[in-house]
C-alpha cells in the first residue's frame, strides 16, 4: 500500500506564528483552539502522524484542517455550524398537528378513545395523510416545540343564581363605599379544626425534610372557629365552638352588636343554612343587623376568606398539635400578632375583569 504524502501547512510569517499561539492559549472555542493546534505543531515542521499520535485525531481531520488552512487562512479555524438535515415536517405541518392534538379523538369519530395518547395520535395523523410517517418521540418534541403539554383536566363552577351580579355588585358597594350609619363586617366559619399532622413548608437542610407523625385515631373530636373582619380596622374577631349550629352563630352575632353598640352592621355571609335561619334573620332585623348574603357559589367574594388563607399557612400548616387547647392558644397566638399590625380594608380587586361585568344596579337605577 503506497503511503500518502506528507502535507504541511505554508510558510507562516512571525505575525500569524504569534496570533496562533494566542489563539492556542486563550480561545474560548475548544474547536478553533484544536484547529489552531494542528496549524501550529505542523508549521513546526511536525508530521501528520506526529500529530495524530499527539491530539489523538484521525489523519483525515488534520489533513483537512491544514488544507483548509492553506486556503482560507485563519477563517478555517472557526467552527462553521450547518443547520443540518432540513426538517421533514413542515412548520405549517407542525401547526397543524398541534391543532390536532388539542382535540379529543370523538372529534374525529374516534369513540373508542375519550383521549389522545402519543400512539393513536401517531396512527391518526398517517391515517389522514398529515403525516406520511411519525415516530412518537418525534411527535413528542413536536408538541413540546408547539406550546402543547399533557395535562389534567380541570373542573369549574358558574353559579345558578340567577341575581349573581347585583348581589356581587351589592358587596362590592359595601367594599368600596363602606355606609356612613354603620360598619361593614365579614364573617364565616373556619373549620373543622381536627387534630392531626398538617404538611407545611420549613427551611432545612437539603433532601432532610422535617417529618411529622401519621395518625390512625383521631379520638378528641373536632371544633369550629367562627370568625368576623371588621373592615373599618382590618381585625379579626372570634369564637371557637364544638358546633357551628345557628345557636353558636347567632350568639356570634350577639358578641359583635355589644362590641359596636349604636351603629348598623352590614354583616356579609355565605349561603350556609344557620346564617339564613329564621331565628337569625328575626333577631337581626329587629337589632339593626343587615345580612348581606352572597350569591350562590360565590364565596370567593368574602374578603375574610384570604385571611382564613393565612391563618391556615402561618399558623396551622406544618404543625401536629395533641390537644384543642394546644391548637387553640396557636391560632390565639397568630391572631394577636396580626391584629396588632392589622390596617383599614381597602380596594377589593380593585384590578380584577370582575368589575367590568356591569356597574352598582343601585347606581344605574
Amino acid at each position: 500500500m503506497a503511503r500518502r504524502p506528507e502535507v504541511f501547512v505554508r510558510t507562516l510569517t512571525m505575525e500569524e506564528g504569534r496570533k496562533l499561539q494566542r489563539i492556542t492559549r486563550t480561545a474560548k472555542n475548544p474547536i478553533k483552539q484544536r484547529r489552531a493546534i494542528v496549524v501550529m505543531m505542523s508549521g513546526q515542521g511536525q508530521t501528520v502522524p506526529d500529530i495524530t499520535s499527539l491530539l489523538q485525531a484521525s489523519d483525515d481531520y488534520v489533513r483537512g484542517v491544514i488544507h483548509a488552512f492553506n486556503e482560507r487562512g485563519f477563517n478555517a479555524l472557526d467552527p462553521k455550524w450547518s443547520g443540518g438535515r432540513p426538517p421533514v415536517i413542515s412548520q405549517a405541518t407542525r401547526e397543524h398537528i398541534c391543532l390536532i392534538a388539542r382535540t379529543t379523538p370523538t372529534e374525529w369519530g374516534i369513540t373508542a378513545f375519550s383521549t389522545w395518547s402519543l400512539k393513536t395520535l401517531a396512527q391518526h395523523l398517517v391515517s389522514r395523510k398529515v403525516v406520511t410517517t411519525i415516530s412518537r418521540e418525534h411527535l413528542r418534541r413536536i408538541l413540546k416545540n408547539g406550546g402543547v403539554s399533557w395535562q389534567t383536566t380541570t373542573t369549574w363552577k358558574s353559579s345558578t343564581d340567577p341575581d349573581f351580579i347585583t348581589k356581587m355588585w351589592r358587596v362590592l358597594e359595601l367594599y368600596d363605599h363602606p355606609p356612613a350609619d354603620g360598619r361593614v363586617v365579614c364573617a364565616d366559619e373556619f373549620g373543622p379544626l381536627n387534630l392531626m399532622p398538617r404538611k407545611g413548608k420549613r427551611w432545612r437542610p437539603r433532601s432532610h425534610p422535617a417529618r411529622l407523625r401519621a395518625t390512625y385515631r383521631r379520638d378528641q373530636g373536632v371544633r369550629h372557629m367562627i370568625a368576623a373582619l371588621d373592615l373599618a380596622t382590618g381585625q379579626i374577631y372570634y369564637r371557637i365552638r364544638t358546633r357551628k349550629r345557628w345557636r353558636e352563630f347567632l350568639s356570634f352575632l350577639k358578641t359583635l352588636r355589644r362590641r359596636w353598640p349604636g351603629e348598623k352592621l352590614y354583616v356579609i355571609v355565605d349561603n350556609f343554612s344557620p346564617h339564613r335561619h329564621v331565628q337569625v334573620q328575626g333577631w337581626a332585623a329587629e337589632h339593626d343587623v343587615e345580612l348581606v348574603f352572597l350569591p350562590t357559589y360565590g364565596s370567593w367574594l368574602n374578603w375574610i376568606e384570604s385571611e382564613f388563607a393565612a391563618l391556615r399557612y402561618f399558623a396551622l400548616n406544618g404543625t401536629d398539635h395533641r390537644t384543642h387547647a394546644e391548637q387553640n392558644a396557636a391560632i390565639g397566638a397568630y391572631v394577636r400578632w396580626r391584629n396588632a399590625r392589622a390596617e383599614p380594608k381597602t380596594s377589593f380587586a380593585s384590578s380584577s375583569h370582575i368589575r367590568s361585568w356591569t356597574s352598582y344596579p343601585a347606581k344605574a337605577a
